[in-house]
């Protein structure tokens, strides 16, 4: 599966005041359909297979600007995470950068665990696919990153340099979108059943003609 970027708008973090460089806040809200559609819901991620080891806290999702570190753990209605800047020039600039608020936003990646194959994907009514993929109830949190403001990513974005870092989640298997590949697939079916029903009728012609 692809990875996938989320920013949402109401998402609350906040930095220490002294010299330490820590940060928490929530990094994801469940039960809010974001700007791009779609629901998180609770236990999404620990369904995912949360770790409790610490993940890269990244500049822009790009994974040559890790700029600290953050434990993640679901609560009742989101995902709250806790961390601390790294102490090189790129970690105290981004803390500056959050402060100032030039790049105050945080920015979730991660690879949906909850949709079965996409070909069976395809066997579903247009609405029942709709709301499938509107609805995410299992998601593996890939990493977060601090974000410049009002840049919130496309959904579904793939970022060359994420691309090259991250290898198998975007191999040529999966480099086209599964919209595109339901789609494609879907067209691909329903072809077979007009080819079925001309076959069909032109059996039917053939053995009225025999009479």
């Amino acid at each position: 599966m692809d990875l996938e970027l989320r920013t949402l708008a109401d998402v609350q973090w906040r930095l220490d005041d002294d010299a330490e460089g820590t940060f928490e806040g929530i990094a994801c809200r469940f039960g809010v359909v974001d700007s791009y559609g779609t629901t998180f819901h609770p236990k999404a991620f620990r369904k995912g297979g949360l770790d409790k080891k610490p993940y890269s806290l990244l500049f822009m999702h790009d994974p040559t600007r890790p700029i600290g570190t953050f434990r993640a753990e679901e609560r009742d209605d989101h995902l709250w995470i806790s961390g601390r800047y790294d102490d090189t020039a790129a970690g105290q600039e981004a803390r500056a950068m959050a402060r100032s608020g030039s790049a105050p936003e945080l920015s979730v990646g991660f690879v949906r665990t909850d949709l079965p194959d996409w070909k069976k994907l395809a066997e579903l009514s247009e609405e029942d696919f709709a709301e499938k993929m509107k609805n995410i109830r299992g998601a593996r949190l890939v990493e977060t990153s601090q974000i410049t403001a009002r840049m919130a990513a496309v959904p579904g974005s793939k970022l060359k340099t994420v691309r090259a870092a991250l290898g198998d989640l975007y191999d040529e298997e999966h480099a086209e979108s599964l919209e595109r590949r339901v789609a494609a697939e879907r067209i691909r079916r329903a072809g077979q059943v007009r080819r079925a029903r001309a076959a069909a009728l032109l059996g039917l012609a053939s053995v009225d003609g025999g009479l």
